[in-house]
């Protein structure tokens, strides 16, 4: 998250207008406001069995800011057809496998076990189906002897932050072609 915060200075054709998170501790929030950004915390825990009631105050936060592009950046809750029906084509989302490999959770290990030459990570946009959304970008990551979960999830973090910062980019000026870091 900070990494895209900063992409946001300067040329970047957005600005990060809000931080938000489900979780008060995420470190993210305190970085955000260091750094000038408004922060919020929608805790799902507020929410028992209230879905809809958790997805009207994120949108409620998220409109009152003013967002016109939301990035998804460790958010870990499955959102639904409506919330993602109402930011139809305006929600990216970066996550950490070479999609369509290892949707959902455990992806360097996942890799890992199936002997994986290569790892990485995805932009793509969000659609109702959990990490299935037209891919608008990918940086591969090789494998190495002796990479254990933890090591592979540190190279692919650094490609995450050279990845989904050219991304956007791209989508706030009107690309949606694929572009792919090797």
């Amino acid at each position: 998250m900070v990494r895209l915060v900063e992409s946001m200075r300067g040329d970047q054709p957005g600005r990060a207008c809000l931080v938000l998170s489900n979780d008060p501790a995420a470190g993210g929030l305190e970085k955000a406001r260091e750094m000038g950004i408004a922060t919020v915390t929608v805790d799902h825990r507020d929410f028992k069995n209230d879905r809809e009631g958790f997805e009207k105050a994120l949108i409620s936060e998220i409109d009152g800011a003013g967002a016109e592009v939301i990035c998804l950046a460790g958010f870990m809750r499955i959102l639904t057809p409506h919330f993602i029906s109402h930011y139809a084509g305006r929600m990216l989302n970066i996550h950490p496998s070479l999609l369509p490999k290892y949707r959902g959770l455990d992806t360097h290990a996942r890799a890992l076990a199936a002997g994986d030459k290569e790892a990485g990570c995805t932009v793509h946009e969000v659609t109702a189906e959990l990490d299935d959304g037209p891919i608008l970008g990918q940086a591969v990551v090789p494998v190495l002897p002796g990479d254990t979960p933890a090591t592979l999830a540190a190279r692919v973090l650094e490609r995450e932050h050279a990845l989904y910062p050219m991304v956007l980019r791209r989508f706030l000026e009107g690309a949606r072609d694929r572009v792919d870091l090797g």
